[in-house]
């Protein structure tokens, strides 16, 4: 089955042998000058996309808007992009230990961003290369988590893994 990475992991390419990319630095972020209207009643929120080269060869990378999807809540809704004042990577060559990081701003109802995809579809030396997805959030609240954790059913995951957890963290259990 194929697992979503977490946001902050590194996920290598085999088709191109010492590339890797990574969604990272989910947070929170004000409306860009001039967006605040269009952003109204949503709350705006920036991530990175870095693309770094550990092979032995430099890699010409395009990371342009069409090839990033972010979906917000628990139905998967589109989240408002703002394509304007975000940042891509557009035809540059990246060499072997380097990097390149585009800058996406986008915005959603706040109550939606404690659940959010990224979908990301490099495109490299004018191929495109596998879609990978991350997944993460913002402002998970600690007493929803367990609220949800008790909510849940006896036989459900996430009563097991609260009482495994619980068991770990008692003194003379291994």
């Amino acid at each position: 089955m194929y697992e979503p990475n977490v946001v902050g992991d590194w996920q290598e390419y085999d088709e191109h042998a010492g590339l890797r990319v990574r969604v990272h630095r989910l947070e929170p972020a004000e409306p860009p000058r001039g967006r605040d209207e269009a952003a109204a009643g949503l709350s705006y929120f920036s991530l990175r996309v870095t693309v770094e080269n550990r092979g032995a060869r430099h890699y010409g990378i395009h990371l342009e808007d069409g090839q990033l999807d972010v979906r917000v809540g628990p139905d998967g809704e589109g989240a408002f992009i703002d394509w304007r004042n975000s940042q891509f990577i557009e035809g540059f060559d990246v060499h072997p230990l380097r990097r390149a990081t585009a800058v996406l701003y986008a915005a959603a109802p706040q109550d939606a961003l404690t659940h959010i995809d990224i979908q990301v579809q490099l495109r490299v030396d004018e191929e495109w290369a596998d879609r990978r997805l991350w997944t993460g959030g913002i402002g998970v609240p600690e007493a929803m988590a367990t609220a949800t954790a008790v909510s849940a059913g006896p036989g459900s995951l996430a009563h097991q893994l609260t009482a495994y957890l619980k068991d770990q963290s008692e003194p003379g259990t291994a």
